[in-house]
Order: C-alpha cells, then sequence, then structure tokens
C-alpha cells in the first residue's frame, strides 16, 4: 500500500507536494479506468436489454407465424405448432433476460455509477477548492512579507495578519479534507471494481438458475426431437438438390439444340397439334401514318383467349378473343417469322413476330387450333392431329350462315340419323373401349337423335305455321309448344343475367344425374369438330324465379323460354368450368306416355358453377315462394272456417236470445190482467169474448174482423 498523506508533512517537508502530486496522477488513473470500465459495463448493460427486446420480439413474431399467409405451404400446421412451442420457450428465456437486465442495473452498474458520479467529483471538487485556498494563502503571505519597517502600522498590521490567519486556517482545513478523500479513494477504487464485477456475477449465476429450472427435461427431449427433424429435412433437401442437379444436366443434354435460335427443321420438328402456348414475342405497335415500333413481351393463350404480359406486369392482360378468328405467316419489310392475328369481325389485327421459324409455325398452328375451338373437348391434341391438314398459312374456316343453317336444321331422319351416326363414331374412336362408350350412349342419350346445333326464334316458328293447315302445326325442335307463354311477373325477387353461347341440344333418356349432361357435351364438342361447324349463338340468359329466358342481345326478344319447374338437371363441366348444361323436361310432345327430356349444353365467360348455382337459388326460392303460397292459402281457409264457425255461433246465440225474449212475452201474457177503472172511479168488467180477444192480440183482432 501506498504510503498514506499527512497534512502535517505539509509543514514539514517540501516534497510533500511531490507525494500530493503522486496521489493526483493516481486519482486521475482511477478516474480514466472508471471511465473505460464503466463504459464496457454499460455496454454488458445494454447489450442485455437489447438482448431482452430481441428475444420477446422473436418469441412475437413466431406467435404471428401460423397468421401469415404464405403463397406456399401456408397450411403447415406441423411447422405452426413447431414455432408455438418454440415461442413459449423463447418467452420464457425473454422473462429471464428481463430479471437478468433488472439484476445488473442494481448490483452491476449502480455502485459504478456512484463511484463515477460522487466519489471522482468529489475528489475534483476538492481539488479546485484546495487550489483555491493555496492561492489565497500566498497572496497573503506575499502582503505579510511587504510589510514596511519603518512605518510601522499596527492597523495595517493587523490586518495582514488577520488574513494571514483566515487563508493559512482555510487552507489547513481544505487540505485535510483533500488528502483525507485522496487517501480514502484508495479503498472505494477496490470496492468501486470488485463490487459491480460481484453483482454481475451473481446475476448470471442467478440467471443459470432460473434457466435450468425452467428448461426441464421436457424441453430438452423437444429440442431432440426438432434437432432429429432438421436433419431430416435437411437430408431431404441434398436428395432434392441432387435431383434437381440431375434434371438440370437432362434438360441441359436435351435442350442443346433448342438454344439455336433458328434450330434446323429436322432436329427440332415443328408441332402442329398444340391449343395451349406461351413464350416471348414482339408485338408490333403504329408510332404514325408510316412508322412502326415492337415491343417484347411475354404471350401466352389461356382458354380463347390470347393474353400478353409486359415486363415488369404482375399479371397478363387481354390481347384479343381468337374464338373464331384467322391466323396467317405474313411478310414484313423490317422482321422476320411474323404472323398476323384477325378477329372474327375484322375490326382488330395484331402483328406479331416470333424468334424462329419453328416458333412462328407453331403459334400459327396453336391459334388455329384455338380458333376452331378444338381445345373445348376433352382430348384436343388428337383430335387436332386428325382436323389440321399441316396447314402453315392458314385461314380458319368460315361458312356461310345460310349454309350452316340449311346444314344444321334437321329437316330430314337422313339428315339427322347421318349426324348422329358420324357422333357416335367420333365418340368411339376418341375413347378407350368404344363397346362402353355405346354403352353409355345408349343409357343416357335417346337414339337416332338429331343433335341441334342453332337456336331457332320461336317467332320463325309462328310464322311457318301460320302457312300450314289447322291440325298440322310444326313441333318445337326443343320440345316446346309454340304458343307463347305468359311472361313471369316483373316483380320477381331474382334477376341474373349472363352472356352464353349456345353450343347443341339433343334428346337424352336419363335425367336423374348430372352424367347425362357430361356426355351429351362430349357428344355434341365431338360432333362439332368432325364437321366443322365453329360459329356459336350468342344470348343473354336471364335467370328468374319462374323461368330461363335467352334473349337476342341485339333485339332484346326472347328466343326461348324455359318454365323454371322444367329443369330438373343444371351442372357444369367437371374441367372446361366455362361449359355448363341442362336438361329440360316438358310434358307436352309426349313418346310412348313418357315427357320429352331435352339437355341444353351452352358456353359462358363466367364460371358456368355460377350460373348453375344462381338456377338452383331461383329453384330455391320458387320453392320457399310456393310453401309461403300454400301456406297462405291454408291460413286463409283456416281464418274462413273460423269466420264462418264464429257467425253461426252468432246465429245460434240470436236465436236463443229471441227464444228467450218470446218465452218472456208468453208469460207475461198469460197473467190475469185486473180491472181497469173507468172516468167515473168505477171499475170495467169485460166480457169472455173481450178478454179472449185481448189474449189473442192483434192477430186475433185481425182474425176476428176477417171474419166480420
Amino acid at each position: 500500500m501506498a504510503e498514506a498523506l499527512s497534512p502535517d508533512r505539509m509543514q514539514q517537508h517540501i516534497p510533500t507536494r511531490s507525494l500530493l502530486g503522486v496521489f493526483e496522477e493516481d486519482a486521475a488513473a482511477i478516474s480514466n479506468y472508471s471511465q473505460k470500465l464503466f463504459q464496457a459495463m454499460n455496454r454488458i448493460y445494454d447489450a442485455q436489454n437489447e438482448l431482452s427486446a430481441a428475444t420477446h420480439l422473436t418469441s412475437k413474431l413466431l406467435k404471428e407465424y401460423e397468421k401469415q399467409r404464405f403463397p406456399l405451404c401456408s397450411d403447415d400446421e406441423v411447422m405452426s405448432s413447431t414455432l408455438q412451442h418454440f415461442a413459449k420457450v423463447i418467452d420464457e428465456l425473454s422473462s429471464c433476460h428481463a430479471v437478468l437486465s433488472t439484476q445488473l442495473a442494481d448490483a452491476m452498474m449502480f455502485p459504478i455509477t456512484q463511484f463515477k458520479e460522487r466519489d471522482l467529483r468529489e475528489i475534483l471538487t476538492l481539488k479546485e477548492v484546495f487550489q483555491i485556498a493555496s492561492d489565497d494563502h500566498d497572496m497573503a503571505i506575499n502582503r505579510y512579507s511587504r510589510l514596511s519597517k519603518r512605518r510601522d502600522n499596527e492597523k495595517v498590521k493587523g490586518e495582514v495578519m488577520e488574513d494571514v490567519y483566515t487563508s493559512r486556517k482555510k487552507q489547513h482545513q481544505t487540505m485535510m479534507h483533500y488528502f483525507t478523500a485522496l487517501n480514502t479513494l484508495q479503498y472505494k477504487k477496490k470496492i468501486a471494481i470488485l463490487e459491480p464485477l460481484l453483482g454481475y456475477m451473481q446475476a448470471q449465476i442467478n440467471f443459470f438458475k432460473l434457466g435450468s429450472e425452467n428448461l426441464t427435461q421436457q424441453w430438452e427431449d423437444f429440442l431432440t426431437n426438432i434437432g432429429t427433424s432438421v436433419q431430416n429435412v435437411r437430408r431431404e433437401m441434398d436428395g432434392e438438390v441432387d435431383v434437381m442437379q440431375q434434371t438440370i444436366q437432362d434438360l441441359e443434354q436435351a435442350s442443346d439444340l433448342l438454344y439455336m435460335p433458328d434450330p434446323d427443321p429436322s432436329q427440332v420438328p415443328v408441332n402442329r397439334n398444340l391449343t395451349r402456348k406461351a413464350g416471348y414475342l414482339y408485338r408490333r405497335n403504329k408510332t404514325g401514318l408510316v412508322s412502326s415500333s415492337w415491343e417484347r413481351q411475354y404471350f401466352f393463350t389461356q382458354g380463347g383467349n390470347l393474353m400478353g404480359q409486359a415486363r415488369g406486369h404482375v399479371a397478363g392482360g387481354l390481347v384479343m378473343d381468337i374464338d373464331n378468328c384467322s391466323v396467317m405467316a405474313v411478310d414484313c419489310e423490317d422482321r422476320r417469322f411474323c404472323f398476323q392475328i384477325t378477329s372474327f369481325d375484322g375490326k382488330k389485327v395484331v402483328i406479331l413476330q416470333a424468334d424462329s421459324r419453328k416458333d412462328c409455325e407453331e403459334w400459327i398452328a396453336t391459334i388455329n387450333n384455338i380458333s376452331k375451338r378444338i381445345y373445348l373437348s376433352e382430348n384436343p391434341e388428337e383430335i387436332a392431329a386428325r382436323v389440321n391438314q399441316s396447314a402453315l398459312e392458314a385461314v380458319t374456316p368460315s361458312p356461310s350462315f345460310q349454309q350452316r343453317h340449311e346444314s344444321m336444321r334437321p329437316t330430314t331422319q337422313g339428315r339427322s340419323r347421318a349426324v348422329r351416326t358420324s357422333s357416335v363414331s367420333s365418340v368411339g374412336s376418341e375413347t378407350a373401349s368404344p363397346a362402353l362408350s355405346v354403352l353409355s350412349l345408349d343409357a343416357l342419350v335417346a337414339p337416332d337423335t338429331p343433335i341441334q346445333f342453332d337456336i331457332i326464334s320461336p317467332v320463325s316458328e309462328e310464322y311457318a305455321g301460320q302457312a300450314k293447315a289447322a291440325g298440322q302445326g310444326r313441333t318445337n325442335p326443343f320440345g316446346e309448344s309454340g304458343d307463347t307463354p305468359p311472361e313471369e311477373s316483373e316483380d320477381s325477387i331474382l334477376h341474373q343475367l349472363f352472356i352464353v353461347r349456345f353450343l347443341g341440344s339433343m334428346e337424352v333418356k336419363n335425367a336423374d344425374s348430372s352424367d347425362v349432361i357430361y356426355e351429351t357435351m362430349r357428344q355434341i364438342l365431338a360432333a362439332r369438330a368432325i364437321h366443322n361447324i365453329f360459329r356459336m349463338t350468342e344470348s343473354h340468359l336471364l335467370v328468374t324465379c319462374d323461368c330461363l329466358k335467352l334473349i337476342d342481345p341485339q333485339t332484346q326478344v326472347t328466343r326461348l323460354r324455359f318454365p323454371l319447374s322444367s329443369v330438373v338437371v343444371c351442372s357444369s363441366h367437371q374441367e372446361n368450368k366455362r361449359l355448363f348444361g341442362f336438361v329440360l323436361q316438358t310434358a307436352e310432345g309426349r313418346v310412348d306416355g313418357r315427357p320429352v327430356t331435352v339437355c341444353y349444353i351452352f358456353e359462358s365467360n363466367n364460371d358456368g358453377e355460377k350460373i348453375c348455382d344462381s338456377v338452383g337459388l331461383a329453384k330455391q326460392i320458387a320453392f320457399h315462394s310456393e310453401m309461403d303460397r300454400k301456406a297462405t292459402e291454408k291460413k286463409e281457409e283456416q281464418d274462413k272456417a273460423k269466420e264462418k264457425q264464429q257467425e253461426e255461433l252468432s246465429k245460434q246465440k240470436q236465436i236463443e236470445k229471441d227464444l228467450e225474449e218470446q218465452s218472456r212475452l208468453i208469460a207475461a201474457s198469460s197473467r190475469p190482467t185486473p180491472p181497469a177503472p173507468n172516468a167515473d172511479g168505477q171499475f170495467l168488467v169485460l166480457s169472455k169474448s173481450q178478454s179472449e180477444d185481448s189474449d189473442a192480440g192483434p192477430e186475433g183482432r185481425e182474425k176476428g174482423e176477417s171474419e166480420a
């Protein structure tokens, strides 16, 4: 231990000043070291607080994992349950870290902060006060030493001596406190260093004890299981990576020829049987009367639509409807491998450029197949292989409306049988088992039934019926009578309008399930593909609580009306949701004592299930309305019966009241009447005949007068 600094040595030896300098230098070193130690411990405390907050935030995020909506693997309940267990453990650890932060603040930071703010600051303050007292003492000694021997002024001498006394006393007192603080600092230094370390270690020991108490054997088993699961996932990932690497190598070897911008057609043949295609194309955009620009976009087919997606866009947009369109290769002055798509009405033209001749020919063949609506069949590539005649620059055939109308009207039995026979043969060729197809066809579809591909307006049927003789009226091919049914009430609860295209209808045998609709769809689509019938009649389907209407979108004339009570089954296609149909059962035109059952097939721009749901909702509303009507009628009948019963009771009470009144009058008339006094005060005695007349009343008197 260093030698203690004594106030007496200040007066005895001059080297005391040197010893004081050593103590002051030591105090400065202690202050510097304490500042660094305080900063280090403060970093520990801040880090512990940050760890506690981060642990709590981690637990909170793990609890919110099950609320996240990930595009992939969003319903992983095992992962969610595992993270919930982790969140519980980490939450307990967060509580332990919070306790540790509190203990560090009390046991580590408080002592060293007190030493830094109180003890070291006291040393600096006493040093400044001691320096001021020493300066005052030196000034007083200098004044005292300058007193003159000649002029011995007692008053001045007394003042100087008093000043020396005061300054010396102040210096001595300040020096004693200062030296005491410097000596005490040697002990406080040890306490200030050891006490925070002791608190830090004690807090850590308590933290570890608390953690060992919370992390029981159950959590250790859980962590072991999770570690095993992580290792399994890692092994699965490694296996998947190996498979993907092998797949990449195989694809690189197989796609080596495709890397060429214009591959050799002999090595990479053109596939003309596609009904779907996607890839990058250049689109021509006019920028002026004669100038144009080309923009590279990603194009893909979606059903009967050509979609395009520009760079940076999240989703694609509709470029044009390619149903019944025409496509052909064109020769552009500044570009190769170009082809042109023209819409059905000819109002929209799109010119595109492919990267190679093969790609250009495949796009032309694909759009040509889609324009023929081959994609609506069950096996589009097989049908495309039969229908496609390997035309590189093909235009979709568009037969005239008159020819198509004549070919589709089943006016003769021979034409009907021809269509029917070809339809059956095509279906048999498309399925794996022809015998099974014929069996299902005979069980669901009526034999020798023509397929109706177009809607014949009932108005034209009326004009045709007027030209014929009475009793020879024409039967509506849709199984409906020629009479116009009454319009449904305008106050119908449900009014939903859908845009549909009529594909065809045919008579069926069975209407018990939706299988008949699927079979009819297959028959009609196959017949359309075989006979190259691509045009469809577009109508507006109005669903109400009373009926289904097919309305002409241009003239708003009702083409067909189906009573809702006649619709027995309605369903959409299982794969192509745009196709839907319903089975109509009519009481008119019975065949062999059974009603006529016809299946109608349509294509909609929307989801067919929505239309079927709307029809089902309409039937439910109609059913509930009918039940309410019957309940209302029953209630009215009950009210009428109650009113009738009340009237009968009222009549009975009135009869009883009349009988009671009559009995009272009879009883009153049967009592003897006392003689009435005359004017003289005498009583007048009535004779027997007068008494009888009076008893008889007015009727008796009238009878007497009539007898007289």
